[in-house]
């Protein structure tokens, strides 16, 4: 039976990567697949799955009228997982589409994307993807001052925390960091012990 995955983690966990190497496995074996992407990502150009370490691929672009469901139902040959990048963007009647894909078409969609905000707020997308998700799980990475796992996305300006503004702004390494709870409230503070990995 199909599923529909959310894999969450915040920016440099390798949610990208991530979905270029399903991608390839799929591909490896004769077994096509689909690659979305939100339109709301340009920073490669709209319709592009791309990782920091330059890995590149062209991608449906996901815009705020796509019918994602009636695009996959009417795919001239079934692809065998659809892969959704930057799924924090999509709307809830995105969401329900991957939601129907998997229930109504038989076919897994695995979605990653940010759970949360700057301001630590959820994004429309991850809302959904949380409520109706069958598998939920968190890639991880390291919170940039210190050794604790990051689950927060710090946003700055000229090198300070920003925590208000539009919840929409694309940027890469310049604008955002990933950090544990305690650097999100005190970026500018760094850790002289030793700290405990949470798992």
């Amino acid at each position: 039976m199909a599923q529909l995955y959310y894999r969450y983690g915040t920016m440099n966990s390798g949610k990208t990567i991530e979905i270029l190497k399903v991608a390839y496995n799929y591909e490896e074996q004769g077994k096509g697949v689909v690659i979305m992407t939100s339109a709301l990502d340009t920073r490669d150009g709209v319709g592009y799955v791309s990782s920091r370490i330059g890995m590149k691929r062209p991608a449906l672009a996901i815009e705020e009228t796509t019918d994602i469901f009636g695009y996959i139902r009417d795919l001239p040959e079934k692809p065998y997982c659809v892969l959704v990048d930057e799924a924090q963007f999509l709307k809830r009647h995105h969401v329900y589409d991957l939601a129907r894909v998997v229930d109504e078409l038989d076919i897994p969609v695995m979605a990653f994307g940010l759970k949360n905000d700057f301001r630590n707020e959820l994004f429309e997308g991850s809302k959904y993807l949380l409520l109706l998700a069958d598998k939920i799980d968190e890639i991880k990475t390291i919170c940039q001052y210190c050794k604790k796992k990051a689950t927060m996305v710090l946003r700055t300006q000229d090198g300070l925390p920003v925590y208000d503004g539009e919840q929409i702004q694309i940027g890469g390494n310049e604008t955002y960091i990933s950090v544990c709870r305690k650097h999100y409230f005190a970026p500018m503070i760094t850790s002289n012990k030793e700290q405990n990995y949470d798992n």
